[in-house]
């Protein structure tokens, strides 16, 4: 149990899902079967790009680092999140808030980077095709994921500074299930009006420059796609990037909404809820549509299912 005379400086104790305590249980057991499924699909997604053959190109190396990175992200919030849930609210270190805000900001830029780099590339595919293999050679693969981690490392540190140089003095309670920049920030005392535009700043130039980037992509893919005469053509050219586009605007709808919204329209409570869909669902959302959608991992996934069941038999 935390005393109530824990100062804020000190830490902080995470309220969670406090407000629906009869459902704490249900939820529970919600979060845990998605975040497991979650979890084993990533990470089986990641296996098999890793060991089929026919998947080493680069459209299914930055995939493969995408759910690598989803995976990541879920794993710094979810658990404690799973924690809180059955042992009720949590407390957690000054530090440690710190440490959680700087790695969930830095995948979540991550992600952002991974699909700008991945919209690049079916932009090559498509309105290059026959210079593909010499612009998407592994050198410029590499330099592009790395490009993505370092640029997530700094825009997530550059968030964490921004929020955690301010004092805490007025609760140390949370209202949240991890260390957000929006509950964290309306803990702060004294005036944060600097370090919300600070926030923002960094939001738009993540979210906006790497949206920016993928809509020229598409804009380019788009007049390609126009210009080939058959309509099968046209389909099947298009089904390369169906998935993509999919997760892109899941991802940046959901993000666009938590952080580039005027501080007036924030409601603890409801953005809770909101970001139940951002590091629950939306991390699933990954493997699932690529699963679905994209014929090329759906062949990768059976062969694996099959070569599994002969091993066992």
């Amino acid at each position: 149990m935390v005393e109530s005379n824990v100062t804020c400086w000190r830490g902080f104790v995470f309220l969670g899902f406090s407000s629906f305590r009869e459902l704490q249980l249900l939820l529970f057991v919600l979060f845990l079967s998605l975040y497991l499924v979650t979890i084993t699909s990533n990470v089986f997604i990641i296996i098999v790009i890793r060991l089929d053959s026919h998947l080493h190109t680069p459209m299914y190396l930055f995939l493969s680092f995408l759910s690598f990175s989803e995976t990541c992200y879920t794993l710094g919030i979810i658990p404690r999140m799973l924690s809180g849930l059955v042992m009720g609210g949590q407390a957690i270190s000054f530090m440690g808030c710190a440490t959680q805000m700087f790695f969930s900001a830095s995948w979540a830029c991550t992600n952002c980077f991974l699909l700008s780099v991945m919209g690049f590339d079916r932009y090559v595919a498509i309105c290059a095709p026959l210079h593909y293999a010499s612009r998407m050679n592994p050198t410029v693969c590499a330099q592009l994921v790395g490009t993505s981690f370092l640029s997530g490392y700094l825009f997530g540190l550059g968030m964490t500074l921004v929020i955690f140089r301010l004092s805490f003095c007025s609760s140390h309670e949370i209202q949240h299930f991890f260390c957000d920049t929006p509950p964290v920030l309306s803990l702060a005392c004294g005036d944060t009006r600097l370090s919300e535009l600070g926030i923002l700043i960094l939001s738009l130039l993540v979210l906006l420059v790497s949206f920016f980037l993928i809509s020229v992509s598409y804009a380019y893919i788009l007049v390609a796609i126009l210009r080939i005469p058959s309509a099968e053509g046209r389909r099947k050219a298009f089904s390369t990037c169906a998935s993509h586009l999919t997760v892109v605007v899941i991802h940046y709808g959901c993000a666009s909404f938590m952080y580039l919204r005027p501080k007036a329209s924030y409601s603890l409570e409801r953005d809770q809820l909101i970001a139940v869909t951002y590091t629950v669902a939306t991390p699933l959302l990954n493997p699932i549509v690529y699963s679905l959608r994209n014929r090329a991992v759906q062949t990768a996934l059976r062969n694996a299912f099959r070569g599994s069941l002969l091993g066992k038999g």
